[in-house]
């Protein structure tokens, strides 16, 4: 199977029901041989432009990870950035946000971490929270102490949207490429790896009661989620609805979406002048004495 990035990118403007998009798909690997070497051909090359993007500093990229418990934006994260230089790449995650966080605006916390130029910064949950974990609990919007200018709950989420991608409109005119994945993990294959965190001693770490009380919001958050895919996918910076049930796959499409959104930036290694080259051999002449 052909990986093709246009099947999992939302339109803009395209009303997103996530039950009509699939979980599982046709893998484009036929064997765990051949996933590991796909995978690690995908890093090479990623490594590779990575190094590029570095030497022509003059894009960043920033790749956001949003899903459920479990639905592997740890192990994406991990396998797909493996191979890229660590002077090239930061990895944030963003809990509860802290006093000082809470007394700035939803974006301050994040604009803080936002990539330089020449880097790769990636958000494991990002700014994104603030119209998805807080919509399903708004006892949470109580904390922000936002001033109470008589809305309705909607115009705040309508607002927020609207600021999301004016700001992301504004990175991407900056030089900063943004990608976004929600990995679409179903509520059966979560329950089986919730199973697993379980029964096996050295996953148990990862499950705790929180999991479980969350699990009960399914169907709150997936209609968060659907409004905010909806009212933030643009052409500047895309969401892409990832099938997340088998984790070698999406990693695949993954790191295949990431390839070819550097692949298709303008980029070339800095180009040596007269002058420069006359320098580099006059301190070349100085090396071989």
């Amino acid at each position: 199977m052909k990986l093709n990035a246009d099947d999992y990118r939302v339109s803009k403007g395209k009303s997103v029901k996530l039950d009509k998009w699939p979980t599982l798909v046709k893998p484009v690997y036929a064997s765990k041989a051949q996933y590991q070497q796909l995978l690690a051909e995908h890093v090479a090359r990623l490594s590779a432009l990575q190094q590029l993007q570095y030497a022509s500093n003059r894009y960043a990229l920033l790749l956001i990870f949003q899903a459920m418990d479990a639905a592997g934006k740890d192990g994406a994260i991990k396998h797909v950035m493996s191979g890229v230089n660590p002077q090239g790449c930061q990895v944030f995650s963003f809990k509860h946000p802290s006093a000082e966080e809470l007394d700035h605006d939803f974006l301050w916390r994040t604009n803080q971490c936002l990539p330089e130029r020449g880097r790769i910064g990636i958000f494991n949950r990002s700014y994104y929270e603030e119209v998805l974990i807080v919509r399903v609990h708004p006892e949470l919007l109580r904390s922000e102490d936002l001033p109470d200018d008589g809305h309705e709950p909607k115009a705040l989420w309508k607002d927020r949207y609207r600021s999301i991608v004016q700001m992301e409109d504004h990175l991407t005119r900056n030089g900063t490429r943004i990608v976004k994945f929600f990995l679409h993990l179903s509520k059966d294959e979560q329950r089986k790896r919730f199973l697993a965190r379980i029964d096996e001693p050295d996953k148990n770490w990862k499950f705790s009661q929180a999991d479980m009380a969350e699990r009960g919001f399914w169907d709150d958050y997936m209609t968060a989620y659907e409004e905010c895919l909806s009212a933030t996918s643009s052409r500047a910076a895309p969401w892409y609805v990832v099938p997340a049930d088998d984790k070698e796959n999406a990693r695949l499409i993954v790191s295949h979406i990431v390839l070819e959104t550097l692949g298709g930036l303008k980029m070339s290694y800095p180009k040596s002048d007269a002058n420069r080259r006359q320098e580099l051999q006059t301190l070349r002449q100085q090396l071989v004495k």
